[in-house]
C-alpha cells in the first residue's frame, strides 16, 4: 500500500466509518503528527492485545512512564486506535477496500501499521476474538404463529376479532409468546419493508459505498 496522501485516496471517496468520521479517530489524527513511529508501535500493539481481550495495564503503564508526550494525548491516541480498528473490524473484509478515505487523516507513516492489521493476516484472528468477546444479543432460532378468533371475550370490540399468536425461542433457551392484532401486524409488515427499501436506497448511493 502507498504512503503517499494522494494515491490512497485517489480510487474512491468512501469511508468504512459511514459519512460522519468519529470524533476520536478525527482527535486522534491530530495527535499522530510528530509521534515518534517506535512509540506509535508500542501504544498500537497494547491496543490490539486489549482487543485481544489481553491484560495491558502494566504495558500502558510502561508505555506512559516511556513516552515524550503528555498523559492526555497519549489517551486521545490510544482511544482513537481503538475506535477504528474496532470500526474496521465490525465490516466483513469482503466489502473493505485498502484505498478509502479514513487513511487520509492518518499520517503516511503510519497507514502500514494500521492497513496490516486490517487487511493482513492478523485480522482473522482480531475477527475471532472480537467476536467471542462482544456484546451480543440472542438470535430467533424458531418462530411460529397462527392466527386466532376470539369468541368468548370481556370486550365486544375484540369479540369475533382475528388476531395472531406468536412464539419466538431465542438461543438462549428463552421462549416469548406475544399476541398481535391484524392491523398492527399489517403495520408491522409496512414499516419492515419500508426500512429494507430504505436501506437499499441508501447502498445505492455513492457517498455511503463501501465497496463498487
Amino acid at each position: 500500500m502507498s504512503s503517499s496522501h494522494a494515491k490512497v485516496g485517489a480510487s474512491t471517496d468512501s469511508s468504512f466509518l459511514g459519512g460522519r468520521i468519529p470524533s476520536e479517530i478525527e482527535i486522534m489524527a491530530k495527535h499522530l503528527k510528530d509521534l515518534d513511529q517506535e512509540m506509535f508501535r508500542k501504544i498500537l500493539k497494547a491496543v490490539v492485545n486489549a482487543i485481544e481481550g489481553k491484560d495491558c495495564r502494566e504495558a500502558m503503564k510502561v508505555i506512559a512512564a516511556n513516552a515524550a508526550i503528555p498523559e492526555e494525548r497519549l489517551t486521545y491516541v490510544v482511544a482513537g486506535m481503538y475506535r477504528l480498528l474496532k470500526e474496521a473490524l465490525r465490516i466483513p473484509m469482503s466489502s473493505l477496500k485498502q484505498e478509502v478515505k479514513t487513511w487520509l487523516l492518518i499520517p503516511d507513516e503510519f497507514i502500514t501499521d494500521f492497513s496490516s492489521l486490517v487487511f493482513g493476516s492478523r485480522r482473522t484472528t482480531l475477527e475471532a476474538v472480537a467476536t467471542q468477546l462482544g456484546p451480543r444479543l440472542p438470535s430467533v432460532e424458531d418462530l411460529r404463529w397462527r392466527v386466532d378468533v376470539a369468541i368468548s371475550t370481556s370486550s365486544l370490540a375484540r369479540a369475533l376479532q382475528p388476531s395472531i399468536l406468536m412464539q419466538m425461542k431465542l438461543s438462549d433457551g428463552s421462549a416469548h409468546r406475544f399476541e398481535v392484532s391484524v392491523s398492527k401486524f399489517q403495520e408491522l409488515r409496512y414499516n419492515v419493508a419500508l426500512i429494507l427499501k430504505e436501506m437499499n436506497d441508501l447502498e445505492k448511493r455513492s457517498i455511503l459505498k463501501i465497496q463498487d
